[in-house]
């Protein structure tokens, strides 16, 4: 039940995935060509386009699957880089 009051995703989306430790951006191939950044806090950003909830499933149980924990999963608008979050 979406209790929220914002549809849920069904078709693309740009999320922020944020992992707890380095992760080297060699990953982001097997990670369906997410860009990975490691961030100077030790952390890494994972970010991207996915085409949908079952992909972003699928995408979790791959980063479940590396063993960093995550910390934060945010949806952003399409025209956010992560480098950049008020869109300008």
């Amino acid at each position: 039940m979406n209790t929220s009051g914002r549809s849920p995703a069904t078709g693309p989306s740009r999320y922020e995935i944020r992992l707890a430790g380095t992760l080297d951006p060699r990953w982001a191939a097997w990670l369906d060509d997410m860009d990975v950044t490691p961030d100077a806090d030790g952390s890494t950003v994972v970010h991207g386009v996915v085409a949908d909830q079952a992909a972003l499933h699928g995408l979790l149980a791959r980063l479940r699957d590396i063993g960093l924990p995550l910390t934060s999963l945010t949806r952003v608008p399409p025209d956010t880089r992560p480098d950049d979050p008020t869109g300008d």
